[in-house]
């Protein structure tokens, strides 16, 4: 199970490639049963990113998968279209939500708005790498 400590870990590496990218990102860390256990708002990362983080972070965990991979599959003619409007609108479908893994169980999650999706996926990549 994540810990407090851990996911501050993962969190402190996502907003140094955040950094790197010169870009200010909201960053959330869920637990295994996809509950906030860590956030933070680097400064100048859009307000309107706080939540689709957080949901990123729980969609990846709810379903285990990379919320890249997830709108991937949730296209028109695929198996998961309108999955996005479940969940009351909660399910995200776009890159930067990430599952984190222990031993190959999936034990949490990591969520990362406010870039373009591909600055969201690195960003989130390199904070589930951390754990």
């Amino acid at each position: 199970m994540i810990q407090l400590t851990d996911a501050r870990r993962i969190i402190a590496a996502a907003t140094k490639e955040a950094e790197s990218q010169k870009q200010p990102m909201n960053i959330a860390v869920v637990d295994a049963g996809g509950n906030l256990l860590a956030f933070e708002r680097m400064e100048n990362a859009w307000m309107g990113s706080i939540n689709i983080a957080i949901n990123k972070a729980w969609t990846s965990r709810a379903f285990d998968i990379e919320t890249k991979s997830l709108g991937e599959l949730s296209q028109p003619e695929e198996q998961f279209y309108g999955i996005h409007a479940s969940n009351g609108g909660k399910v995200m479908i776009f890159a930067g939500g990430v599952p984190i893994k222990k031993d190959g169980k999936v034990v949490g999650a990591i969520g990362v708005s406010g870039g373009l999706g591909k600055q969201d996926q690195a960003v989130a990549e390199a904070g589930a790498k951390a754990y």
